[in-house]
């Protein structure tokens, strides 16, 4: 039988990573379940075009953090997930995936140390970062020999995993195809296939209903819109930029990232910068603290900030109170909910034509 080619591209994007705490689950231990034995094998490849080839469906599964657990979750095959790396800080995960994701043993609160990942018993590895060093104590992680050695196959969620690297492509993300080819690889590669399908229909249902409400309003009527990441520091701003997942969600909500033609992911960047951007509207970005008083909070402190910033008060945003409300996780990290932010942001910046954000 010839495998099945499922293809994309690959990369890090630690900014969840930095709000993660212990996930409550360092302890808990999950059998295991059957895994499915159609389909397969599967072919996959990573940031340079190196395949993979998956005989059969992974039963021990270790995420390297929060972004690839959830993803596993919602496929349904969150009960093949031994460990994690960057675990979910508290209240991250959706409601639903709450509860068996706090299941999850914790095998490293950043990366998973090398001798964990290798000695954990995984079949499979399911990376978010691609290659790069290991966050935490600047060693390297396992080579593609250590992981073969140890029984452990490497698979990368491509669509964030290169946006930093010089392999990506050089065009602003303008939407979330290849968001939706992870969701499919993963189910691929998971025996999960028809639960991806139906994952990538709702989302392309929600996009594409905002994406019709929006068809009429050109270009230049679209406003400019800038991501302050408040948990990322406030002395200096990072540039959400063209490759970042943001960008297509920003995009596909009918606005304009004020730093969309910055070639790269992320890029440190200064309040000058954005002050001569003037955006029409900021999203105030901030982790989900646990509850809604504290994560409410956060939202308030950052716009507390904005208001009182020398740089930041007379921004004609600030000046007309147009903020948006809306977390980091579901705007920079690749996954199902990139397409509620795109109907909230639509929504809140739309408000006319796009209705019910939430």
């Amino acid at each position: 039988m010839r495998p099945r080619v499922v293809c994309g591209i690959a990369a890090a994007v630690a900014l969840f990573a930095t709000a993660c705490g212990s996930g409550g689950g360092g302890s808990a231990s999950i059998t295991a379940q059957p895994a499915p034995t159609a389909g397969y094998p599967v072919t996959v490849a990573d940031c340079a075009g190196k395949e993979t080839t998956i005989a059969k469906a992974p039963t021990r599964i270790v995420t390297s953090n929060a972004a690839s657990l959830e993803m596993l979750l919602q496929l349904g095959a969150g009960d093949r997930v031994i460990g994690t790396g960057f675990p979910p800080g508290k209240g991250t995960l959706p409601s639903a995936l709450a509860e068996q994701g706090a299941k999850v043993p914790v095998l490293g609160d950043k990366a998973v140390p090398k001798e964990k990942l290798l000695g954990s018993g995984a079949d499979l590895y399911v990376d978010t970062f691609g290659a790069m060093p290991m966050m935490g104590g600047g060693a390297t992680g396992p080579s593609e020999a250590e992981f073969a050695a140890a029984g452990i196959q490497h698979v990368y969620l491509l669509s964030t995993a290169c946006a930093g690297t010089p392999k990506a492509a050089k065009a602003p993300r303008t939407d979330l195809a290849g968001i939706e080819d992870d969701i499919r690889r993963l189910g691929a590669v998971t025996g999960t296939a028809a639960r991806a399908e139906e994952l990538v229909t709702g989302m392309e249902k929600r996009i594409g209903e905002v994406r019709t409400a929006l068809a009429g309003v050109p270009e230049d009527r679209r406003p400019s819109y800038f991501v302050f990441d408040f948990d990322a520091g406030t002395k200096q701003p990072v540039a959400v930029c063209g490759r970042q997942v943001a960008n297509a969600v920003i995009t596909q909500a009918g606005a304009r990232n004020v730093f969309t033609d910055c070639d790269a992911d992320f890029k440190p960047g200064s309040w000058e910068d954005v002050v001569a951007k003037n955006p029409d509207w900021i999203q105030l970005s901030v982790r989900n603290r646990g509850s809604e008083e504290a994560t409410r909070k956060a939202y308030d402190d950052a716009e507390a900030f904005l208001r009182s910033f020398p740089a930041t008060q007379g921004l004609k945003a600030v000046q007309e109170g147009r903020f948006v409300r809306l977390g980091s996780e579901v705007t920079t990290i690749a996954g199902v909910r990139n397409a509620d932010a795109v109907r909230q942001i639509a929504a809140t910046v739309h408000p006319d034509l796009v209705k019910n954000g939430q």
